[in-house]
């Protein structure tokens, strides 16, 4: 194995030549301390930086063994050393490290393997136009870098008193969601949590904001196993509405639950805030592509007589949308529906009495969301939490009605009982058949291409929302749940995978469940990239229902 010394006198050779010259650095070199690998050197001053990984032996990273306690506790601490890395390399423009903001995902821009702690991070190459920059990489990689990799690695160089409050925060809040089955629970939002975010773009909790109390008649309290027991709301399974007026705090709260199917950091606000990890934000996306999905139990009846049991277009209105993303969710196995009124077709959501008179079932294809919400409950098992603030027929149906009065949550089930028994809608119900789940569509893996020419594929995350997947650019916007880039970059990453399968897949949902399940995820991918997360089934199934080309029957 080459060493620092070797290292710094290449780059010395190689100082004013072309950049392509930076190619002879590339191998592994043995520092003082820890293993440098130069695993791809960037083609030229304007391509992606260069990827690299340094490997910092266990004798001399020396973390406390409470971090190897529990597999969330690992999880934490490798997300605490990447963002400690990140922190370290604060004043290096040239260096970077895929680190996360708010939730602790799995990631790949730090390992824990046999040989010690593993940090992928990324370097662009200095470079005076296409002159090599021979001594500047030197003093960068060097001289520079070793401090980087100590202070983000090193117990002895780490605030660990704050390594083991971030692993003890994640454990206790994989401690709540594990503990909201046992309590027939959908979601948990703890006494004192800060549900505001800054912005729209900015994740972190907004200052001032009004901390969370609990309803005195929903409030549980649930073992942990560092902060020991907490008290907080516990939504119950079964058919949640959280109303209130514009502005009282209703999206805002669906918005918490729905990023509780993440871990989050401390001081955050929202890290005593859990959900069903299977739960799924459904809503309307006009023009989405669809293929082979059943409507029928929404969408039926169409003219001319056209099935939808196998229901596939290229240009979808809302109500279809939001139809086929509830079918998809279920197929891929959700158990808990997140539904706001705000970004749903209202014809999916509600027909009223004097709409029925108008236009008889027999001319309107669809089924409404209201007609169903309790066969989901009853007969599949699906929980819904719903904001609704504009149609009281969903009182008629709900086990809980939790009212937003400038964001403080009440409990108003018992007067909305009331109001739904003294002011009768008079609406029938329209379904005309028993719900059944939908059944699990194949996929023929050849319509996957993520080529662009031959040899040649193109897979790219561009932010939370654009997924470019050979020729197809897929649009995520409509996928609330995807916490970060890396996921999308993972997502088409796995989809790439998946194209390699060759013939028909069964059961895309459970080939995906099966490689993100395992402990060595990141195995799955040929090149020791670190700039990946672990996306959920959900986000990758959303993703493939989405590609234009994709098909599923």
């Amino acid at each position: 194995m080459a060493d620092a010394k070797q290292l710094e006198q290449t780059l010395e050779r190689i100082d004013g030549r072309g950049y392509k010259a930076y190619k002879d650095i590339a191998g592994r070199y043995d520092f003082e301390r820890f293993t440098l690998l130069i695993d791809h050197v960037q083609a030229d001053p304007f391509a992606a930086p260069s990827r690299l990984r340094a490997v910092v032996p266990w004798a001399v990273a020396d973390l406390p063994e409470a971090v190897h306690a529990s597999p969330s506790r690992a999880r934490a601490a490798r997300d605490f050393l990447a963002r400690a890395f990140r922190r370290a390399a604060r004043e290096e423009q040239d260096v970077g490290i895929d680190a996360g903001r708010q939730t602790v995902l799995e990631r790949t821009a730090c390992l824990f393997t046999e040989a010690g702690v593993e940090l992928r991070f990324t370097a662009s190459l200095p470079a005076a136009g296409r002159k090599i920059l021979g001594r500047k990489a030197r003093e960068l990689l060097c001289d520079r870098l070793p401090r980087i990799v100590r202070d983000a690695a090193e117990a002895a160089r780490l605030d660990t008193g704050a390594l083991l409050r971030h692993c003890a925060a994640v454990e206790d809040q994989v401690a709540l969601r594990e503990a909201l089955a046992e309590r027939d629970l959908v979601a948990f939002v703890g006494d004192g949590a800060v549900l505001p975010r800054r912005s729209g773009v900015d994740d972190r909790p907004l200052a001032d904001a009004i901390p969370w109390q609990s309803p005195e008649s929903l409030r549980v309290t649930l073992p942990t196993p560092n902060a020991g027991e907490v008290t907080g709301m516990g939504v119950p399974r079964g058919i949640t509405l959280i109303v209130g007026g514009g502005f009282h705090g209703k999206s805002t709260l669906l918005n918490a639950l729905e990023t509780g199917v993440y871990d989050h950091v401390p001081g955050d606000g929202r890290e005593q805030i859990v959900a069903d990890p299977t739960a799924v934000k459904v809503r309307a996306e006009d023009g989405r592509a669809v293929s082979g999905v059943d409507l029928s139990p929404f969408i039926n009846h169409l003219p001319y007589g056209k099935s939808t049991s196998a229901f596939s277009t290229d240009l979808a209105s809302g109500s279809t949308s939001q139809a086929a993303a509830l079918q998809e969710a279920l197929e891929a196995g959700c158990r808990s529906l997140l539904v706001d009124e705000d970004t749903s077709a209202t014809n999916f959501m509600i027909r009223d009495e004097r709409m029925q008179a108008l236009v008889a079932k027999e001319s309107e294809p669809i089924t409404p969301f209201v007609d169903r919400i309790r066969q989901l409950r009853d007969r599949l098992g699906i929980s819904t939490i719903l904001v609704m603030g504009g149609s009281g027929d969903y009182f008629d149906c709900a086990d809980t009605v939790v009212q937003m009065q400038e964001y403080v949550p009440l409990d108003v089930t018992d007067k909305a009982r009331e109001i739904a028994a003294t002011h009768v809608t008079g609406r029938r119900e329209e379904h005309e058949t028993d719900l059944e789940a939908p059944r699990v569509r194949a996929l023929d893996t050849r319509s996957v291409d993520p080529t662009v020419k031959q040899g040649k594929r193109k897979v790219q995350g561009k932010g939370r929302d654009h997924l470019v997947f050979g020729r197809e650019d897929v649009d995520l916007r409509a996928v609330e749940q995807v916490a970060d880039t890396s996921q999308v970059r993972a997502v088409g990453q796995l989809l790439a995978k998946l194209s390699d399968e060759g013939g028909t897949v069964a059961d895309p949902p459970a080939w995906l469940r099966e490689r993100l399940e395992g402990a060595e995820w990141h195995r799955l991918f040929d090149k020791p990239d670190g700039d990946l997360a672990r996306p959920r089934v959900f986000e990758a199934m959303a993703a493939l229902n989405r590609l234009r080309g994709a098909r599923l029957e």
